[in-house]
């Protein structure tokens, strides 16, 4: 129900959809009758780009599909890579999970903020490391995505360490696991508790969100302010809210 009405009409206009598997499963019963799925694994991301452009080029109208916004962290980069000008592309906005989680928490990205991913498969850690720590200098509220998984467990306490040198321990830390799905859930707990041991209980499905040195917990909810100052004094507001 988070669905843009654009991204169905696309996706019913389609004759050929290419995706990953376990995304094509979410989406079978809106696709109209005769439609082509292409389905493709995990790891297989170039692949499904390719595919999709090659189906472009003979014709077809295709839709290449993911969860969230295809342009955050997904596949609108690697098509684009490939796509030349004798394609005409159309980008639909989603939802992302940072948003669908930020939500359910309550206002985590009321400020400026930074989507930071943890997966050191494609980035080298070392880049990452300093875009963790320029966040935490900048005091921004930091989002991470791929933030643990079986064979990264140590670089979401890391990262949390670096910020922790910015932050107060009861800093608000949101994680939202299957962000919007029916299994969803969300914990609000502090920066102090997670790295006590809380990241152990994040995965891949994850979404983790740590404030910034102005969030606060209000009636159990994440909230970090927008910052600014009210001048609403002559119609008898307070002048700061």
């Amino acid at each position: 129900d988070l669905a843009a009405p654009r991204a169905l009409a696309e996706l019913h206009r389609a004759s050929v959809v290419v995706g990953l598997d376990q995304y094509l499963d979410q989406v079978r019963d809106l696709l109209r009758p005769g439609t082509r799925v292409v389905a493709s694994g995990l790891g297989q991301e170039e692949e499904r780009a390719r595919t999709a452009v090659a189906e472009a080029q003979e014709g077809a109208a295709v839709a290449l599909i993911g969860s969230g916004d295809a342009g955050v962290y997904a596949m609108a980069s690697p098509a684009l890579d490939f796509a030349g000008d004798d394609i005409d592309v159309v980008g639909v906005p989603g939802i992302t999970a940072a948003v669908a989680a930020a939500h359910r928490l309550g206002a985590p990205l009321g400020h400026d903020h930074a989507y930071i991913s943890l997966s050191d498969l494609h980035t080298p850690w070392e880049a990452i490391e300093r875009r963790v720590q320029a966040a935490a200098e900048g005091d921004f509220t930091v989002c991470f995505y791929n933030p643990r998984s079986r064979r990264r467990d140590w670089q979401l306490p890391e990262a949390l360490r670096i910020l922790a040198e910015h932050r107060p321990p009861g800093t608000p830390v949101g994680c939202v696991r299957n962000a919007a799905r029916d299994d969803e859930r969300a914990v609000v707990t502090t920066l102090k508790a997670m790295l006590d041991g809380g990241a152990e209980e994040v995965d891949m499905y994850t979404v983790v969100l740590v404030g910034s040195s102005a969030s606060r917990t209000v009636a159990g909810r994440f909230v970090t302010p927008r910052g600014y100052t009210w001048r609403g004094t002559e119609a008898g507001l307070p002048q700061d809210l």
